[in-house]
């Protein structure tokens, strides 16, 4: 008999599930758009009721258009943007909204830690800078403004596993994800008070659930999810995992030759490595979805959401437009950033709507317009200024490795050859797209072939459910175009950098 495995993606912006087989066909998918609420400034946050009723709707919509039973799926992961906070109370309800990876309203609080001496003790223990989106900061932001919050408090839970959760009743904290929260322990691999207590939270420390690993048996569908979803009471869940593991899983990073880019909410640039990089150089070190490999970080909430939210607000003619002719709004941008040379313009993006990899109040900005600048151009700057962020990014990775063979490129970037053409021109490295589309489910999925025992590891799951789609080579005239634009997108990011306390 076939078996089938759920892919279950909670991110930023999108709730997505995906029903794969054992080799990595995709049978069946469905998606919504969550919804954003921002009170006010810096903060996104979404209803997790709500949140749990769009997964509900997601599910039995991907069941129905997969024309399986129920019982025909073998098994399911779940996988989410990391970061943030789900509360769940003691009063077995949501405490308050979750927060998204994008929320900034803890900046202060990593400024005041480095300054105060705890980063630096911290990271003995953590091997990560803290920032504000951070469960840590998050939660030290409720102590001093809602601290009736903190006394209900029952469980500490990143989206994943809030649904997984919520499909099995079933409380656990996947090792993947927490080991980005700054509230884990990495040298030792569990949760530790004294690393709780150096934040003033020893006192949440039984609200962190237990320890799983990201292929682990995390319990069955209950009855009543199976009620809500459509799905059979017992299909097995596996521990899911980080959605930058999901995705670079997914990927083939299976050892150390390549380098992850994924386009999305965040811009996310990764690399795994026996060996975590404790000098301070990169954003974060965590633990990676296969035993013995660390994930090595360099991210910002500054890539292709920035794009949506300019398309949204800006474009609306061209969205329009689209529709008439029945086109795909961001294959038609891509055909009027095509149109325009590398060298045509020097409009600079800082791609900064959600914030900064410089400055956590740094804000978003198109600068060098001029009268004569066309719409096409500016799509095009847009693109380009969200690549040379990436590139920011990448340049503190490769100091800390001897070589890169390609870069394995993901996200929304990943739909688009002219985007994935610019990365490479900026990189200077080919880019290679999976042919999955949906590869944060596609990683789910083969975390749950792998509780299944259909693969003995990750590694095996990606030897059969992994292919490359294409491979794009940078043009060598363009490279030298793209690094004077990139001193110039420094430049002009570097002289804004003492207004942006001003702007709030």
């Amino acid at each position: 008999m076939k078996k089938y495995f759920m892919g279950i993606d909670n991110g930023g912006s999108m709730c997505k599930v995906v029903i794969f087989d054992a080799m990595g066909t995709e049978i069946a998918s469905s998606s919504l758009k969550l919804k954003m609420i921002t009170a006010q400034a810096g903060y996104t946050e979404r209803d997790m009721d709500e949140l749990w009723q769009v997964n509900c709707r997601v599910i039995r919509e991907t069941i129905a258009k997969a024309g399986l039973g129920a019982g025909e799926i073998t098994g399911i992961a779940c996988t989410g943007h990391g970061k943030g906070l789900y509360l769940w109370g003691k009063d077995d309800k949501p405490c308050c909204n979750g927060i998204i990876s994008t929320d900034n309203r803890a900046w202060m609080y990593p400024e005041k830690w480095n300054e105060d001496g705890t980063a630096d003790r911290v990271f003995e223990k953590t091997y990560q800078k803290i920032i504000a989106c951070q469960p840590v900061s998050l939660l030290c932001w409720f102590k001093d403004h809602k601290p009736e919050i903190l006394s209900n408090i029952k469980w500490i839970f990143e989206v994943k596993d809030y649904i997984r959760f919520k499909l099995t009743d079933q409380a656990f904290a996947e090792l993947t994800d927490y080991s980005g929260s700054n509230l884990l322990n990495l040298r030792d691999e569990k949760f530790d008070r004294s690393l709780m207590a150096e934040f003033g939270l020893e006192d949440l420390f039984e609200a962190l659930p237990p320890l799983k690993k990201s292929t682990d048996f995390c319990g069955g569908v209950s009855k009543r999810a199976s009620e809500e979803t459509g799905l059979k009471e017992g299909t097995p869940l596996a521990g899911g995992m980080f959605d930058i593991d999901a995705c670079a899983i997914a990927m083939d990073i299976v050892n150390e030759d390549n380098i992850c880019v994924i386009a999305g909410t965040w811009s996310i640039n990764e690399y795994i490595s026996k060996q975590p990089v404790v000098n301070k150089s990169v954003r974060m070190n965590s633990l990676y979805c296969i035993p013995g490999y660390y994930l090595i970080e360099e991210s910002s909430p500054t890539s292709a959401s920035n794009y949506d939210w300019f398309l949204e607000l800006f474009l609306a003619e061209e969205i329009a437009r689209a529709k008439e002719l029945n086109r795909n709004v961001y294959h038609y941008c891509d055909e009027l950033a095509a149109t325009v040379a590398p060298d045509e313009q020097n409009i600079i993006f800082l791609p900064y709507i959600f914030g900064s990899n410089y400055n956590p109040q740094a804000k978003a900005s198109l600068v060098g317009l001029d009268n004569h600048h066309t719409r096409s151009q500016i799509i095009r700057a847009v693109l380009e200024g969200i690549v040379f962020c990436h590139m920011i990014h990448l340049e503190k990775l490769v100091v800390n490795r001897s070589k890169t063979d390609a870069i394995r490129l993901g996200g929304g970037a990943a739909n688009s050859l002219i985007w994935a053409q610019i990365f490479a021109d900026v990189f200077g490295l080919p880019v290679e797209i999976i042919e999955t589309k949906e590869i944060g489910t596609l990683g789910c999925a083969m975390a749950a072939t792998v509780a299944a025992g259909v693969y003995q590891d990750l590694p095996e799951a990606a030897q059969h459910m992994v292919k490359v789609k294409c491979r794009l080579e940078p043009i060598a005239a363009n490279i030298p175009v793209y690094e004077k634009k990139l001193a110039l997108y420094k430049k002009v990011s570097a002289a804004l950098e003492v207004v942006w306390r001003d702007f709030n």
